[in-house]
């Protein structure tokens, strides 16, 4: 299941065969609210009234703004959120959102895809 971008919409959002959300940025983008908002939404949407585990893959972000992070301190149908980087640069930026903002819930950054996928998936 996959919901391609529209209006605001710069990430690509699916869900793979285990059940785990799939969330990608674009190369160099700059997330604002309303693109933080617009993700929230499909993902509510997409998961309906079943929290899943979501992979956030940031390798490329260029900026998040401060209304986006506070978007992304809501609560949503994420159950655990894994925010997948490349650089020192997305952990830097990785580990300011995650001391600022108080998160919802279970999220960690990893430079793995595999590690973040056998975290999310998981049992608790």
């Amino acid at each position: 299941m996959t919901q391609q971008p529209e209006g605001h919409d710069k990430g690509h959002l699916s869900l793979d065969g285990d059940g785990v959300l799939q969330l990608l940025w674009p190369r160099g983008a700059s997330i604002s609210e309303a693109d933080a908002e617009s993700a929230m939404a499909r993902v509510n949407e997409m998961c309906g009234p079943t929290r899943r585990p979501m992979l956030v893959d940031m390798a490329t972000t260029e900026k998040v703004s401060r209304g986006a992070r506070a978007v992304f301190g809501r609560p949503c149908q994420a159950s655990r959120i894994a925010l997948l980087g490349s650089s020192p640069v997305d952990k830097v930026m990785a580990n300011f959102a995650l001391g600022v903002t108080r998160l919802p819930c279970p999220t960690r950054f990893f430079t793995s895809r595999a590690e973040a996928m056998a975290w999310l998936t998981r049992k608790a």
